[in-house]
């Protein structure tokens, strides 16, 4: 419980499994989602799954594969579990040629999958660097490209989603690589909206907030376990339940949201825009991760 019982907080999200658009509203519809087999890509799975829709699973990991498929059958959906390296074109388009064959051409894609982990940028290797761009930013490019090139060939409406991060905007200590990467996902999702909306085609972003899963990183769960309750450091006095962003999504691709595009809608109960009169004393990220000063 929060410590600001004096305060309400934004009220606790309907339980999981409930729905806010009509049951059906993604009936015969592919869609894939990359990362979807845990934490927030599954959640967001689930929810196109709830409404109708045949779901692909992307994943570099069996494990991860397995988990977003049984998921998904385990509440009565359709699902396919495609291995798939989103830093490489030919297993992007593999990708789409396996969801294509088994549930007919993606009307939907989310981009989820991203790479992460806190390192100080004086420390960040330039292997690092280009594991996390090409990942959070090549990937999402490569997979946005690929389901464009078929909707344009084909002359079909379509939907895309990518996933984003709040210090896209403000940067983020220790995070310099994911940080850049998420701008450029942000920017690249105006691009693409100006690009392909005349052809029917609307891209949105969706930013998350704190929404605990079992595949949060490191840092995140090292900084709630430091904790008994985090509700008091959100605007909300809560954090996030991953259905929350499961539903923004569905909404954003569904035929309710299709005047929406080239938005990023952050999910996060306004944590991000959260100001103190008094700044809090400053401390630096090699501080912070328990680092020792640069070359000792």
């Amino acid at each position: 419980m929060s410590e600001r019982n004096d305060l309400p907080g934004i009220p606790a999200p309907p339980p999981a499994g409930e729905t806010a658009l009509k049951p059906g509203t993604f009936e015969d519809s592919c869609v894939v989602v990359t990362g979807g087999g845990t934490g927030l890509g599954k959640a967001i799975a689930l929810e196109f799954a709830r409404l109708g829709a045949d779901v692909v699973v992307a994943s570099r990991k069996e494990e991860h594969l397995d988990a977003g498929r049984r998921a998904i059958e385990e509440i009565g959906g359709r699902a396919l579990a495609v291995a798939c390296d989103i830093r490489e074109a030919d297993s992007v388009a593999s990708l789409f040629d396996a969801a294509a064959d088994s549930f007919g051409p993606p009307a939907v894609l989310v981009n989820n999958a991203a790479a992460n982990f806190p390192v100080p940028a004086e420390d960040m290797s330039p292997n690092a660097w280009r594991t996390v761009v090409d990942i959070t930013l090549t990937g999402t490019f490569l997979c946005a490209r690929e389901f464009g090139r078929r909707h344009l060939a084909a002359g079909t409406p379509g939907s895309i989603v990518n996933v984003g991060a709040t210090y896209a905007w403000t940067g983020g200590p220790g995070f310099a690589h994911s940080a850049a990467a998420k701008a450029g996902v942000v920017n690249l999702t105006q691009s693409l909206a100006v690009e392909w909306g005349p052809y029917g085609i609307q891209v949105n972003c969706l930013v998350p907030g704190l929404m605990p899963h079992e595949d949060m990183t490191g840092d995140i769960r090292s900084n709630l376990d430091r904790t008994d309750d985090k509700d008091v450091c959100q605007p909300a006095l809560r954090v996030g339940q991953r259905q929350e962003l499961g539903w923004a999504a569905t909404f954003l691709a569904s035929p309710y949201g299709r005047f929406i595009t080239g938005h990023t809608l952050v999910v996060d109960g306004a944590n991000w825009q959260r100001r103190s009169m008094t700044n809090p004393p400053v401390v630096p990220i090699r501080e912070q991760m328990g680092l020792g000063p640069y070359g000792e």
